[in-house]
């Protein structure tokens, strides 16, 4: 006979509602917007020339939604400007985060949050408390209205003085490229995304940088801005700070090395380049590889090699409560550090001098192994009933998986049902690992008992 281990509810006490739990309300938010977006692509101002069909306006929706950048037909010249402005306010709302989106709605509104609006902003926003979670709205929308803002004038300027647009058209491309850029979408008003700018580093700077700034992280930026305000050094930063800037760190050189040595001889890419912009070129693919989607050099003409480690750059992903997508990078180094650990055969997983909690490693299993399985099992099936070569599958599915938006050049080709899956899978990329770390943190409770430890042959 086993005992009861929680209190039962008191009789005619009202069951709890859906809309406490915050991973509920954010899921239940993006499918809202993505559900509003697909009707309003659908109308007739939306497009250029004909219609959208019922999957190009959710694929588009659910693309600018979770911030991915796959598209099936081309930005620029499908949709009309008020298409292409439809897409701007869902890459803004995904990237904000539709619940955070609503929550500084209602602080700009009513100047006050209730508490369960706080919850799920919290959720949301990876606020450490309900104390601050004000002062985070606010201070990501100053951030992004002032990266934003800055890049689309920066870039708007240099299209004037380059490339000879008129101040309204170069505002306009300006403004769409930053706010994609710091949203890490991958949307672009060319057909060939960022290739006619490939040795313009006036051009790939600026949105380099946003799209650096918006995968970092509000947690990382806010936290360096208090340490640069306080006057503290790297030493006092937390932990999530430190794993979240070396890996990023390590991985954007080690990702241009990788670019430079993969496709240095390749005549379609880099090979035609001089020295100076291949280097540019393998940088900006290695920034945009981590989630944003931009590409200055034709990904369909890449090695294949070189499309495998743009798949495992991709899955790595960017920062937590971030713009960015994929497994992201404090999860990848914990798992380092674990392996690390048990090589060594130290008895606790410690970095920087600190001890990871046993519950912070059981989710970065549980987020990669589930991101391994998503991508794994939609290849098998992708790769089943298609046409097309296993090495273009993968990589077309773990960039939708991890909101990246690169293509290998078939997202278009493929049948309805392949697109479909490409949804599902951006919308898992962009709220999965998110919902489910937050559900892992939220269920956890203490429990009464423990059950006898046992061990198993590993290896």
């Amino acid at each position: 006979m086993h005992l009861p281990l929680r209190r039962p509810s008191r009789p005619g006490t009202p069951p709890r509602s859906d809309a406490s739990r915050p991973g509920r309300l954010v899921v239940g938010g993006f499918a809202a917007a993505i559900a509003v977006g697909t009707v309003l692509l659908l109308l007739p101002v939306s497009t250029t020339d004909r219609l959208a069909t019922p999957l190009e306006a959710l694929f588009t929706a659910t693309s600018a939604v979770c911030v991915t950048g796959l598209a099936v037909v081309d930005t620029g010249s499908f949709w009309t400007p008020f298409g292409q402005v439809v897409i701007l306010v869902l890459i803004q709302l995904g990237g904000f985060g539709v619940m955070t989106a609503a929550s500084l709605l209602g602080l700009l509104v009513s100047r006050r949050l209730d508490l369960r609006t706080r919850l799920v902003a919290a959720a949301s926003t990876r606020s450490v408390g309900l104390g601050d979670v004000r002062s985070v709205l606010i201070g990501v929308l100053r951030v992004t209205a002032v990266v934003e803002g800055a890049v689309a004038l920066l870039v708007a300027a240099r299209l004037v003085v380059g490339y000879g647009m008129t101040p309204g058209e170069a505002l306009w491309h300006g403004l769409f490229h930053a706010v994609s850029a710091f949203n890490n979408a991958g949307f672009a008003l060319y057909a060939d995304s960022l290739v006619g700018f490939v040795g313009d580093p006036w051009m790939c700077v600026p949105l380099c940088l946003a799209v650096v700034l918006g995968g970092i992280g509000f947690p990382v930026l806010f936290e360096l801005y208090r340490a640069r305000r306080r006057r503290t050094g790297a030493s006092r930063w937390s932990l999530h700070t430190k794993l979240t800037l070396l890996t990023s760190g390590v991985l954007l050189a080690g990702g241009t090395l990788f670019f430079l040595v993969a496709e240095w001889a390749n005549p379609r890419t880099l090979g035609a380049l001089g020295v100076g912009d291949r280097v540019l070129a393998a940088l900006t693919q290695s920034v945009m590889a981590r989630t944003a989607g931009y590409n200055s050099l034709d990904t369909s003409a890449m090695n294949s090699g070189t499309w495998l480690g743009t798949d495992v750059l991709m899955f790595i992903g960017g920062g937590s409560a971030s713009t960015a997508g994929g497994i992201k990078v404090v999860t990848f180094a914990v798992l380092a550090f674990v392996i690390w650990s048990e090589l060594r055969g130290d008895p606790d997983v410690t970095a920087f001098d600190r001890r990871v909690a046993a519950a912070t490693q059981r989710q970065a299993v549980s987020v990669a192994l589930l991101g391994v399985a998503a991508v794994l099992l939609s290849t098998l099936v992708i790769t089943a009933t298609s046409p097309f070569g296993l090495d273009r599958i993968l990589f077309e599915v773990t960039s939708a998986f991890s909101t990246t938006g690169l293509s290998a050049g078939i997202t278009a080709d493929l049948a309805a049902p392949h697109q479909l899956i490409l949804v599902g899978l951006m919308f898992l990329g962009r709220l999965g690992p998110i919902t489910l770390g937050s559900a892992l943190a939220l269920r956890s409770r203490p429990r009464l008992f423990r059950h006898p430890e046992s061990a198993a042959v590993i290896g």
